[in-house]
């Protein structure tokens, strides 16, 4: 009876609450036909299994605030690390709400990475009785744009499950498509009344400095620690984050706001024939001039494919017509290599009715996320980065990284708006009496310089042991007197450098690591240490892998299969650990 049409197609209620009310009036009248009495509906008592997949905590973060949301609209939701899942308890599931990032190239998080085998494997289950929902968490930039969860949805529908809502891809800025995802959740599964749901998934106001409001931080310090002669350009940055009730622990990441350089913002609005005055509106609510706007508030460094073809629209340019004709995936992204928003409005002029459509075609500016290099516990009111500066020339143009270049050149006098990223699995171990080894070439040493001073701040006994590279000691040896200093105060006790131009053969962080495989191994396995590693995830997490599992099977005895199954269950403890982008 639940499906049957109970109130009139005229009451003064929304498809949905009219929906919602039908269920709810034929699951009371099943009840009572049924001699179960008032009030045993199930329908109040919705089971839900949140599974979760996470690199830096967004999608823990999500799966929490949904499965409080969820509790206040009649359901029974349990949050699951997708690492701790057990996966002979899916097929036994009502309900599963998979909310997971993807990162590197195309890949799974690591709490993840073993569910995400198991399900595309010829071992899963058929999966007829469950029903599902993803939420795929990404970044539009990268080519494997959520990968991860379009993974899942398709395995899930091609083992029978059913969609409650179908997959919903994220970008960077997530906010909105989660509560249109959560509110489709609620609705589609008839677990509360519709006034509940749309009071009870209203997002809550934030106290203090966030995402959404970032503190402005004075910089102490900029430097560049690279020696001159170097090719390389890294910045050692210092925040004062007095007044701002900002609290971060080692491991951490500090989300930046970054400013458009404002020559670029003016040949844009030159080239467009547009007032820097006139008035549009702002991405996150209100209006500001077209100036600010562009300085700000929208991305107009990167390109990609809706940008494209919104310009195109506005353009006669046969160029664009034929590259939006094609429609080809790799001649979008040759074009957009080393291009910007001012390139498409020099080279291929367009005509926007106004301003307020110009930036209606462009996306948020969006916050850069770096590894905090400082310890509270060292550095009380301040937090510490260590940023390289990416610059390159392209297409007959000086081109740079958004948020380093305006760092080291622009921010100046000026408070960047800054707020702390948690990185709940990315911590020094708990038992301070245990090892750690710790692996950052180049900026991949950021939260290692945290990691050593909170190990000295807490007295930690337990050794600690770092491998560091660069291309040439002389001028590219990051923090040198610091590590240094560490190491005669017995703080850092193993340092292996691997300078990979120092010398006629390539010497990489890897290479180190075989190469001293056996204490390694003995550190690791015999005195149960914990690892770590920091940076570039396409090709030195992988190379750094693929050595842990040389080593292991060199120096532990162990077979592919058992290397393999042994640092799954390393990720599973927090004992092997990465923080790569």
């Amino acid at each position: 009876m639940a499906n049957q049409n109970f109130i009139p197609e005229d009451a003064p209620f929304s498809a949905e609450q009219r929906s919602w009310l039908n269920n709810l009036v034929g699951n009371f009248i099943n009840d009572l036909t049924s001699g179960k009495g008032l009030g045993s509906s199930n329908a109040a008592t919705v089971p839900a299994t949140i599974l979760w997949g996470s690199q830096t905590g967004n999608s823990e973060g999500l799966a929490k605030k949904l499965a409080k949301n969820l509790s206040k609209n009649g359901f029974v939701p349990k949050v699951v690390d997708m690492g701790a899942y057990d996966k002979a308890d899916l097929s036994k599931e009502e309900n599963v709400l998979l909310i997971t990032s993807t990162y590197g190239d195309g890949e799974p998080p690591d709490n993840a990475a073993e569910l995400y085998e198991w399900i595309l494997s010829e071992e899963a289950p058929r999966l007829e009785n469950l029903k599902y929902t993803v939420l795929a968490l990404g970044d539009s930039e990268y080519p494997d744009y959520c990968k991860c969860g379009i993974d899942f949805d398709e395995r899930f529908l091609a083992l029978g499950a059913t969609q409650i809502t179908p997959r919903l891809d994220c970008d960077v800025d997530f906010d909105e498509e989660f509560a249109t995802w959560q509110k489709a959740i609620i609705a589609n599964l008839g677990a509360a009344s519709a006034a509940q749901s749309s009071a009870s998934t209203e997002e809550q106001t934030e106290d203090g400095y966030s995402k959404k409001n970032p503190f402005p931080a004075a910089i102490l310090h900029n430097e560049n620690l690279n020696a001159v002669g170097s090719a390389r350009e890294t910045h050692h940055l210092e925040f004062s984050l007095e007044g701002s009730g900002l609290e971060y622990e080692a491991g951490d990441a500090l989300g930046v706001y970054p400013e458009n350089p404002a020559d670029m913002v003016n040949e844009i609005i030159d080239a467009l024939g547009m007032k820097p005055t006139e008035e549009v509106p702002l991405p996150g609510g209100g209006e500001g001039s077209l100036q600010e706007a562009l300085t700000k508030h929208y991305d107009i460094r990167s390109l990609n494919k809706k940008v494209i073809q919104e310009w195109q629209k506005r353009s006669g340019a046969p160029f664009l017509r034929s590259l939006v004709e094609a429609d080809s995936k790799e001649a979008y992204d040759d074009f957009c290599w080393g291009r910007e928003l001012v390139d498409l409005a020099l080279d291929h002029p367009a005509d926007f009715a106004d301003a307020e459509e110009f930036v209606g075609t462009l996306k948020k500016l969006q916050p850069r996320l770096y590894s905090i290099s400082s310890s509270p516990k060292a550095h009380p009111g301040e937090v510490h980065l260590t940023v390289a500066i990416v610059r390159y020339d392209a297409h007959h143009r000086s081109r740079g990284g958004v948020c380093s270049t305006f760092l080291a050149d622009r921010a100046g006098d000026l408070k960047p708006g800054v707020f702390v990223h948690a990185n709940k699995a990315f911590r020094v171990p708990e038992d301070g009496s245990k090892p750690v080894i710790m692996c950052g070439p180049g900026t991949g040493i950021a939260p290692f310089r945290a990691f050593l001073e909170e190990r000295k701040a807490t007295a930690a006994t337990g050794a600690n042991w770092l491998f560091f590279g660069n291309p040439y000691a002389a001028t590219d040896f990051l923090y040198e007197e610091e590590l240094t200093a560490m190491q005669k105060d017995n703080v850092l006790n193993k340092l292996s450098l691997a300078f990979s131009r120092d010398q006629e053969k390539k010497i990489y962080v890897q290479d180190r690591m075989l190469e001293e495989g056996a204490e390694l191994w003995k550190w690791l396995h015999d005195e149960g240490g914990s690892f770590y590693v920091c940076g570039d995830a396409s090709r030195m997490a992988k190379d750094v892998d693929a050595a842990l599992h040389t080593i292991a099977q060199k120096h532990g005895g162990m077979s592919e299969t058992e290397a393999e199954d042994f640092y799954k269950q390393l990720k599973k403890e927090k004992r092997y650990a990465r923080d790569v982008y």
